[in-house]
């Protein structure tokens, strides 16, 4: 889970500096002596009995004194842990096997305000991963509970992004939730900026394109990260050249084009003004991006102050300083875009898209420079070309996954369906892609249509949605090949015959047509039918991303 508004230390002429916070338990001092032995018996002696007295009388009455009573012991009374995460039925709303049964847990990797990450290892495989543990009982409010299950949702939704950390998946057991995710290595982007104190331009623009590309990403698919910074870089390995990833989704948002919200979350260096007052939408990461490329270029955030609120007035009203060293080194282009990107009015500050086409960004012409995400229509187009039985398969998978997997897909289904038919029309296709800020033809958004459309009706259905917007790298899993495989090879003989085939097009309300030429096209050793590994080729040939992306690249106005 992200973190809220805390902030290290830093003074305005060193390096960025980490503090890390040390929790120790109080550990009772073992100061306590056995109490002394009153008399002079010693354990290994035997007490010398004295004869009793010769009694001359008898005995006199004895009134034995009322013993007093015994003073009570105050009740202690256990105080019931009433947390959220303890109080629901599941956190993850499914059953899960036992983490330990498919991993083994290795040594801490760190700490957070709501559990610990590990490294483990996966038992059938040996690979390694990064386990983060959250602790169900200091899940206190069922809106940190829900925080949880966003963060699985997003991370999921974000799946198949080369700079955005992979989910292995997510179990629950009584103590705790865990989500496996790979493993980076190579520590923060926050350590290299303290190792190196700024970056030559250079490299300070291809960290740029990697960052505001994930942003991109993000605000494409209508997530907000909201606490971008460099301690949520991570990079893959050690090595000069190595994958930046970005991490920890806990304070990440689904938005909608013209969503506003008003939490005021993320860490004080990095949170845009519009934040601190409370209205804000997805622009408030580019912001925070802004920031980040100010501190490679200098090695010193632009806005300083040795406690929060001097830190938060300096967002607010604090000028930019472009005139200590090493600025008047710096390039007058990057200079440009820290300005462009800490506008502090977010109406007027550069959209993620806007910052990729920057001139100091836009380095021999690797960033796309179109209004449109150029893979629109090439993802409909190669879902359009998959023979049917791939998309039939991409259907059956798609039904299968979990709603935490497609959830981002479902919000993204529920934008565009307007009317709540559980159908997407012609109509209602093009005025959300005229919403999301996408200028198609209509002959365009018909092609769209028309890939979707897997049984051709007319309009696109839930199940036909989330097949054509799938990300490949959940049908490449291979329990998701090997049930879909299943499903057509009815009787279990370990191959698709054609007449298995032509009873799946009729389960999917398919035309039936031509189903010897897509057996052709699989059936690599022609035997007439399809095996399994024919099967595997033809899902993994041509993979890359298939369907289409809405984008939501206008930038939303804050009034």
């Amino acid at each position: 889970m992200g973190n809220n508004c805390v902030g290290p230390h830093i003074t305005r002429h060193s390096i960025f500096q980490s503090v890390t916070a040390v929790w120790r338990s109080s550990v009772p001092e073992s100061n306590a002596t056995s109490p002394p032995v009153h008399g002079d018996i010693s354990r290994n002696e035997t007490p010398v009995e004295a004869e009793p007295p010769t009694m001359n009388k008898p005995p006199e009455h004895v009134t034995m004194p009322k013993p007093e009573p015994k003073q009570e012991q105050p009740k202690i009374h256990m105080k019931r842990n009433n947390s959220a995460g303890l109080r629901v039925e599941s956190v993850l709303q499914r059953k899960t096997r036992n983490l330990r049964e498919d991993f083994t847990i290795g040594r801490r990797l760190g700490q957070g305000q709501f559990g610990t990450t590990f490294m483990c290892s996966e038992k059938a495989t040996g690979k390694q991963y990064a386990c983060k543990s959250i602790a169900k009982r200091k899940l206190l409010s069922d809106e940190d509970v829900e925080d949880v299950r966003r963060e699985i949702q997003i991370m999921h939704h974000l799946a198949g992004h080369p700079n955005v950390i992979s989910i292995k998946g997510a179990y629950e057991d009584a103590v705790s939730v865990h989500v496996l995710m790979e493993l980076c290595a190579g520590g923060e982007l926050f350590d290299r900026i303290i190792k190196r104190g700024h970056y030559t331009e250079r490299k300070a623009a291809e960290l740029t394109r990697t960052i505001v590309g994930v942003v991109e990403a993000c605000h494409s698919l209508g997530v907000m990260h909201r606490d971008l910074k460099p301690e949520n870089f991570l990079f893959v390995d050690q090595k000069e050249d190595s994958l930046l990833k970005t991490i920890d989704f806990g304070l990440s948002m689904f938005f909608k084009p013209g969503d506003k919200f008003n939490d005021v979350v993320g860490s004080p260096y990095y949170v845009a003004p519009e934040v601190l007052r409370k209205n804000y939408g997805p622009e408030a990461d580019v912001w925070s991006a802004g920031v980040i490329v100010y501190i490679l270029l200098s090695g010193v955030p632009p806005f300083w102050a040795e406690n929060e609120e001097g830190i938060f007035e300096e967002v607010l009203h604090g000028d930019l300083d472009f005139s200590s060293d090493p600025w008047p080194s710096i390039s007058t282009e990057a200079k440009d875009l820290i300005r462009k990107m800490l506008v502090r009015n977010p109406k007027h500050r550069l959209t993620a898209h806007e910052v990729l086409c920057h001139p100091w960004v836009h380095v021999d012409g690797v960033a796309p420079d179109k209004p449109l995400d150029p893979a629109v229509l090439s993802r409909m187009k190669q879902f359009s070309a998959m023979n049917r039985l791939k998309k039939m398969t991409i259907r059956f998978i798609a039904e299968s996954l979990s709603e935490e997997e497609i959830a981002g897909l479902r919000e993204m289904f529920k934008m565009i369906d307007a009317d709540s038919s559980g159908q997407i029309t012609f109509e209602e296709l093009k005025a959300g892609l005229k919403k999301f800020g996408a200028n198609l033809k209509e002959s365009e958004i018909y092609d769209l249509m028309q890939a979707a459309d897997i049984d051709n009706s007319g309009t696109i259905d839930y199940g036909e949605f989330i097949a054509a917007t799938l990300h490949l790298n959940k049908v490449e899993k291979e329990d998701h090949l090997f049930a879909a495989f299943s499903y057509f090879d009815k009787d279990g003989s370990g191959y698709i015959t054609p007449d298995e085939l032509q009873q799946a097009c009729q389960e999917f309300g398919l035309d039936d047509s031509r189903l010897e030429e897509v057996i052709r096209e699989v059936d690599q050793d022609n035997d007439g039918r399809i095996d399994y590994n024919e099967f595997v080729t033809m899902m993994q040939k041509g993979v890359g991303d298939n369907g289409f992306r809405i984008s939501f690249r206008e930038p939303l106005e804050i009034k």
